[in-house]
């Protein structure tokens, strides 16, 4: 059954999602980047997460360089450099499935995380010999050229992810070292007791979520449970046929791939082709969503997920499967040129929104190592939509330093090599109010 959701123009223009949701850079705040071998951020001078937000009836439209509020880089095995896009793009505020044949997810451009920066498709844009049949995944491929926040820059400098935008070192069972010595940040961490933040819109409008959404789709009151996708890996010993059915020669199961920087296993999963969609296997479509309630969306809609394992890391096909969902808006994919607005806009301003600010319930943090010596981390679970000061105090109340959770970030830490053994205080402000732990700095 299709679920279609209707407010009216003056309800959608004070609070629809599509709006209110980017992350706009407001102070002037810049990127920031890690240097091989330096765990301390270079500020950069182009501006990060998203320029400004201009709305219709049917479209929104946004500027950003595709610069995150986190820090990105070293990109240890990728020669290429971040470099800010001024992209304009345009984002249809009234999505609708598409009825006909779905549009396939091409390389590049897919959609937009909520700071701007684009994510791509499951794969790399290269095939085994290049013979167009058994695709690169580019998790596998491309994971030793990425940064902590499982992104990189391409050709052109357009730094992008190709899967769920948390950092590695926040799964369970961590499947890459690129963030020692750098620390852990991303646009969002998952937890699996509450649901997915909102996290970007594919270029049909469908909103994209984290990894956790309600295990009954259409009641909100339900438990929290992991999206699974439906795409599982095939039951095949030898890369002779692909999913439909095709006779395909292809790399041998096991034999090592020449990659840039090293040599991999080509274990099962390393081509796209690997994979087959089994309908009811997981909680997802072939597109990789469903139509679901969600707390933005409290009547339902058609939402992608950035799915993850029962470990935490990205499980594939990542965020958008080889389809859309719904009507692809193409004015997005021109190469060499902007989207151009002809319509009468209104400018978004989001200090007059009425839609509730996430600042105001998102006072949990976690705090780590407590005890610790060397390094105090402040983590949250969603990223700032405002650059938040936190303050590490003695217990008399004196500020010891201070430190800025920038928006668009999940995490700051303070250098605590020089305090004393004892107790302290760290204090977050945010919109709802001030809140204090205690942490002890030991041996």
């Amino acid at each position: 059954m299709l679920l279609v959701l209707v407010l009216s123009p003056v309800v959608l223009a004070q609070t629809s999602p599509t709006i209110t949701s980017w992350l706009i850079n407001t102070s002037g705040l810049t990127g920031r980047h890690y240097v091989n071998g330096n765990s301390t951020p270079i500020v950069d001078t182009f501006q990060a997460n998203v320029q400004w937000v201009k709305y219709s009836d049917n479209y929104v439209y946004l500027y950003a360089n595709g610069i995150p509020g986190y820090v990105v880089g070293p990109f240890i095995n990728n020669p290429k450099s971040v470099l800010p896009q001024h992209r304009l793009y345009k984002i249809p505020r009234n999505p609708q499935p598409n009825t006909g044949t779905p549009t396939a997810v091409g390389p590049g451009k897919n959609g937009l995380f909520i700071n701007g920066v684009p994510y791509f498709n499951a794969g790399d844009g290269r095939s085994y010999n290049n013979a167009n049949q058994w695709h690169n995944n580019a998790f596998v491929f491309e994971n030793n050229g990425v940064d902590c926040s499982k992104g990189h820059p391409e050709v052109q400098g357009s730094y992008h992810h190709h899967q769920n935008p948390s950092a590695f070192n926040v799964a369970a069972v961590v499947n890459s070292n690129i963030c020692n010595p750098y620390l852990a940040d991303g646009l969002y961490v998952p937890d699996s007791n509450q649901h997915g933040p909102l996290i970007g819109f594919s270029f049909d409008g469908f909103p994209v979520y984290g990894a956790y959404g309600y295990a009954d789709p259409m009641n909100s009151s339900s438990a929290i449970k992991r999206m699974r996708p439906s795409w599982q890996l095939r039951n095949i010993t030898s890369r002779t046929t692909l999913p439909n059915g095709t006779s395909a020669a292809g790399p041998a199961i096991g034999a090592p791939i020449q990659n840039p920087g090293s040599v991999i296993n080509a274990v099962l999963g390393a081509y796209k082709e690997d994979y087959e969609y089994v309908a009811g296997s997981g909680d997802l479509d072939e597109h990789n969503g469903r139509i679901c309630k969600t707390p933005e969306y409290p009547a339902g809609i058609y939402c992608y997920f950035a799915t993850i394992d029962q470990n935490g890391n990205s499980l594939y096909p990542y965020i958008t499967g080889p389809t859309y969902y719904g009507v692809v808006e193409t004015s997005n994919f021109q190469m060499g040129q902007q989207v151009v607005i002809n319509e009468p806009v209104t400018d978004y301003n989001p200090a007059v929104t009425s839609a509730p600010n996430p600042e105001s319930a998102s006072l949990n943090f976690t705090i780590y190592p407590n005890p610790g010596h060397d390094i105090l981390v402040v983590q949250s679970s969603v990223s700032m939509r405002e650059s938040q000061v936190i303050k590490l105090m003695n217990l008399g109340g004196k500020v010891l330093f201070t430190e800025t959770m920038n928006q668009g970030s999940t995490m700051c830490y303070f250098d605590t090599q020089t305090l004393y053994q004892g107790i302290y205080l760290i204090c977050i402000e945010g919109k709802s109010g001030r809140k204090f732990s205690r942490v002890i700095i030991g041996n």
